[in-house]
């Protein structure tokens, strides 16, 4: 799992809270790293939330395009880890945190990975879900074969934030704007994603993380959300699995209270 760059993209990173306690955040997909605002400000006597945007969002640079997406983003991320931090990811996101806490366990004070999609556990557990995925998906991979981001953008939003969003269309011009930016990197996802490339589901690998962890779904997410969460409660045993009654996929800012409290009661399961 040893990235093979040496240069890693700089990441534009900004920070929310004042707390002692320090926290190392990711977003999701066509998000970027204010997404984190609504959590870090319920916490905010207690943590400081670093969270950087993704190569393609916000104010990070775009993917040079070289090596392997998940590589890069590893590779980017490693520099913003200090010591003993609390690591939490969101969708996509969660990929990175749980990468972090394989090749980095000894910096990882806590793992939290909210909607995590890490559909490599349902290709162990539920393959056909996975295939049931990929072909809703359809619409979406044509989109993106067919160059039309905009329009690729438009499905994947519909299809992951929710739908009590507002419209496309009355969503302001530089919104809909970033969301065509990141949208062109999920295919480049895929291998960390479904193919676990980076090995990040094999036992040993999952062995390294023995820090206290924290699963976190919505009720009313993916099926495949819910296999993923609870086959990652199989396989690591110190993990509380959580589900947030009336929440979906974008449960970190549509339920920002919920979540910090969770992870407030994380935190005291390890202390800073």
């Amino acid at each position: 799992m040893n990235c093979q760059m040496k240069v890693p993209q700089p990441l534009f990173s900004r920070s929310f809270g004042e707390g002692a306690r320090q926290v190392l955040a990711f977003h999701c997909t066509i998000a970027h790293s204010g997404a984190w605002r609504g959590v870090a400000s319920e916490l905010e006597q207690e943590a400081t939330f670093h969270c950087p945007d993704m190569l393609c969002h916000g104010r990070s640079p775009d993917w040079d395009g070289r090596g392997d997406f998940s590589d890069r983003m590893a590779e980017a991320v490693a520099g913003h880890l200090t010591d003993r931090m609390d690591v939490v990811g969101h969708s996509f996101g969660a990929t990175v945190a749980l990468r972090l806490a394989v090749e980095h366990p000894d910096k990882v004070r806590s793992l939290t990975l909210i909607e995590p999609v890490l559909f490599s556990v349902a290709v162990l557990d539920r393959p056909e879900l996975v295939d049931l995925q990929t072909e809703k998906n359809r619409p979406f991979h044509e989109a993106i074969l067919a160059g039309e981001y905009e329009a690729a953008a438009r499905i994947f939003n519909r299809g992951w934030g929710d739908g009590d969003g507002p419209r496309w269309t009355d969503l302001p011009e530089h919104s809909r704007q970033a969301m065509t930016r990141g949208v062109r990197i999920v295919p480049a996802c895929n291998t960390v994603v479904t193919q676990d490339r980076p090995g990040l589901m094999k036992p040993e690998s999952l062995a390294r993380v023995t820090m206290p962890v924290l699963l976190m779904r919505g009720s009313t997410t993916e099926e495949i959300i819910g296999v993923v969460n609870d086959g990652l409660a199989a396989r690591l045993p110190q993990a509380r699995n959580v589900v947030v009654e009336g929440a979906g996929h974008m449960l970190p800012v549509s339920h920002p209270v919920e979540t910090a409290r969770e992870l407030k009661s994380l935190f005291e399961t390890a202390p800073a």
